[in-house]
């Protein structure tokens, strides 16, 4: 922040999260400068309290990292708002359960949930609205501390009513939220820039492993039609084969994970044998996880034991996606939400159909199309089974893994390195706001583009 400057003098505040302030400003609690109202929720038994061309009703999960609100999924009706507490335009909205601190700014009337206190700036005199938010959005920390942390950290609005706010003069308000307004702006439309960048490079490198698993990597060899309309054209020397021809003999080549009712999560609580799960397929680790089971459990569900070299298929939520069980993996046995396969090493390579699953849209347009559907929420041993896949010979796969391993490390490293201009140039936002609303820079010679 060397590039502005600093007010002449400065005191102490003696709140530690707003340090020294300039020497004519003030401070006073948050309820002092506002009105701060909780949220609730209108019955859902009863239809009539909600329209989906009524009044917006805001949930934690509509308030974006930067501020914004975005469009929410439920409306309250007319009779619904009657149950409700309208919240104004221009009002600061702040999660207190859960996320506690996350805040957002409203652009049009609306109501929220019992999550979320709404601090309505109704003291004009004193308080500019814009600024205010500003206010809140840094000082994040601050409702965290005033948090009860039990299972769920929960702020009421005493608390956060008790809240300490930095006050300079209305003017210097207003000159501090049109200046946020305009140096957020540019910092949001870079940060939008750079997401799109990444969007665009996670696409290159869909089209790019989707060319090598369905036309091969030699630009001259002779094509053939496979038969398959979102396939196209493939290798003359290739094959389209169905997933079951491509099992290994053994018995229980693929298995879904075990039923609910046989495996709880009151089982799995502690013990010797790990329960991997969709978040180990996901994350592709296998040295994490909470979920263990004791050994009688496991003698009860054996058949659902995972092996070094098995490719776990995700089925439910986002389904689809695999990881290769290592060789270094403790035993273990299938989470509910999982299909584990053993492919048979003569005909495909684990590692080839993990690329075509994880890194193509192959498996997941198949699915949808076979079920004339847009989403699913799960799929079955049957519908892996009978998934028609392009297979080249096991010397060609080995080559296409080699091809698309350097590939996604090449373009892996482009995104994590945008990511991490990012994570900084959120930093950068974060504490920019920080810095003016608590004077530590003097942006009162801003002049308003």
């Amino acid at each position: 922040m060397s590039k502005y400057k600093r007010y002449e003098k400065y005191k102490d505040s003696g709140i530690e999260w707003i340090g020294e302030i300039p020497e004519h400003w003030e401070i006073n609690k948050l309820k002092r400068l506002s009105n701060i109202i909780t949220g609730n929720t209108p019955s859902k038994s009863e239809e009539e309290n909600y329209d989906d061309e009524g009044i917006p009703w805001v949930k934690p999960d509509n308030i974006q990292d930067d501020g914004t609100v975005s469009e929410t999924k439920e409306r309250l009706s007319v009779i619904g708002l009657q149950k409700a507490r309208l919240i104004p335009k221009n009002s600061a909205i702040v999660c207190c359960i859960g996320t506690v601190g996350k805040v957002g700014f409203t652009q049009q009337d609306c109501t929220t949930n019992q999550q979320i206190n709404s601090i309505i700036f109704d003291r004009i005199s004193i308080w500019n609205s814009k600024y205010g938010f500003y206010c809140l959005y840094s000082s994040k920390n601050e409702h965290e501390k005033y948090s009860n942390k039990v299972v769920v950290s929960i702020l009421n609005k005493t608390q956060q009513g008790n809240i300490i706010m930095p006050v300079p003069s209305l003017d210097e308000q207003k000159t501090i939220a049109s200046f946020l307004d305009q140096k957020t702006a540019v910092i949001d439309d870079l940060i939008a820039d750079k997401e799109k960048l990444i969007e665009l490079l996670q696409e290159k490198r869909q089209a790019i492993i989707t060319e090598a698993v369905t036309k091969g990597l030699n630009p001259n060899v002779k094509m053939k039609d496979s038969g398959i309309e979102w396939i196209g054209e493939i290798p003359e020397h290739w094959s389209i084969t169905k997933m079951k021809y491509l099992l290994s003999p053994k018995k229980y080549s693929i298995k879904a994970g075990p039923f609910g009712s046989q495996l709880k999560n009151d089982d799995m609580v502690s013990g010797d044998v790990k329960v991997y799960n969709q978040k180990t397929v996901l994350d592709n680790d296998f040295k994490s996880g909470d979920y263990y089971i004791e050994n009688y459990k496991y003698e009860e569900l054996r058949a659902f034991e995972v092996f070094s070299g098995d490719l776990l298929v995700t089925t439910r939520g986002t389904i689809g996606k695999t990881a290769i069980v290592p060789k270094d993996a403790e035993k273990g046995i299938l989470h509910p939400c999982l299909i584990k396969i053993t492919l048979n090493p003569d005909k495909v390579l684990n590692e080839y159909i993990n690329v075509v699953f994880n890194n193509t849209k192959i498996v997941t347009n198949q699915i949808m199309l076979e079920s004339n559907a847009t989403t699913i929420d799960v799929i079955y041993t049957d519908t892996l089974k009978n998934l028609v896949l392009p297979i080249p010979p096991l010397e060609e796969q080995k080559s296409i893994i080699d091809f698309v391993d350097a590939k996604i490390g090449e373009i892996d490293g482009l995104i994590s390195s945008i990511n991490n201009q990012i994570q900084k140039l959120k930093e950068y936002r974060q504490s920019l706001i920080f810095e003016a609303v608590t004077g530590k820079i003097d942006v009162r010679d801003y002049v308003v583009d």
